[in-house]
């Protein structure tokens, strides 16, 4: 099953300064974690954007989904990063504890240079970086996330393995480009307009097996906006399952009795991907 979460570029429009905007991808990171996304995209809403753009929003989610041991050689000082350090910690579960001195675990490492001959050199937090042999038909570029597993540190011993790494991917991509995705699975538009999440309507999600997309809007500025879809044709589609927009197959309410005049995107993460993502 592949789980994609979709945000737009102007996500942190309200945030009033970097630091607040750098807390503020924290918590979407940490939302993508927590619900085990596969993918991260950010797709453009130029028009919404303010003071931080889509640039600033891929950098600093790709590095909030960079391992600690990591961050420093793959990202170096960017003026993007400058309040990095307000980012709360993902504690990837796959990943946690899985550093070097933990034998058999499988962890994250970057690809620095692709040589001949099916050969990588890959920094995976040990003392250099190490040259490690492909597994058959797989191909990489330099900077490409791998999965490794070390079996022993004194003397190396590790192999890339042909399977994603821990966590999430970030990608940028238009809207549509993701919806068309071979593997986007069941569509689901988050917004306040569509239909109302109930008992029975969950567990006729729920019991669709399968990948799924789910798309967030900005904080005052939802996904009809962004889309130029006006709002009476979001709840005038019901139940139906033809619904407005670039290929989704719902929009949903996932906050059916919200108290607040606005959700935040990141709040709007927690509440819409708990009850999706629960299992028969």
């Amino acid at each position: 099953m592949t789980f994609s979460v979709l945000v737009p570029s102007s996500l942190v429009r309200e945030a009033e300064d970097k630091r607040e905007a750098t807390r503020k991808l924290g918590y979407v990171a940490r939302a993508a974690t927590v619900f085990r996304a596969d993918r991260l995209v950010v797709f453009p809403d130029v028009e919404g954007e303010r003071r931080w753009g889509g640039g600033f929003v891929e950098v600093v989610l790709r590095y909030a989904a960079t391992p600690p041991y990591l961050r420093k050689e793959a990202w170096g000082r960017r003026d993007e990063l400058e309040y990095a350090g307000v980012l709360p910690p993902l504690r990837v579960s796959s990943r946690t504890g899985s550093g070097p001195e933990r034998p058999g675990s499988l962890q994250e490492g970057i690809v620095t240079e692709v040589g001949p001959d099916g050969r990588v050199r890959v920094n995976c937090a040990l003392q250099h970086p190490i040259s490690l042999l492909l597994p058959d038909g797989m191909e990489v570029s330099e900077g490409e996330r791998v999965a490794i597993r070390i079996s022993s540190r004194e003397p190396v011993r590790a192999r890339i393995v042909d399977e994603p790494p821990p966590g999430f991917a970030i990608r940028r991509a238009d809207l549509s480009e993701a919806l068309a995705r071979s593997d986007a699975g069941r569509r689901i538009a988050a917004s306040r307009h569509g239909t109302v999440l109930s008992v029975d309507r969950l567990a006729d999600i729920v019991g669709r097996s399968g990948d799924m997309t789910v798309a967030f809007g900005a904080p005052g500025r939802g996904l009809p906006a962004i889309l130029d879809v006006s709002v009476e044709d979001v709840a005038q589609a019901g139940d139906s399952d033809v619904e407005p927009g670039p290929g989704f197959d719902l929009w949903l309410n996932t906050i059916p009795r919200q108290g607040s005049e606005t959700v935040r995107t990141e709040e709007a993460m927690f509440a819409s991907l708990a009850p999706l993502t629960l299992t028969e």
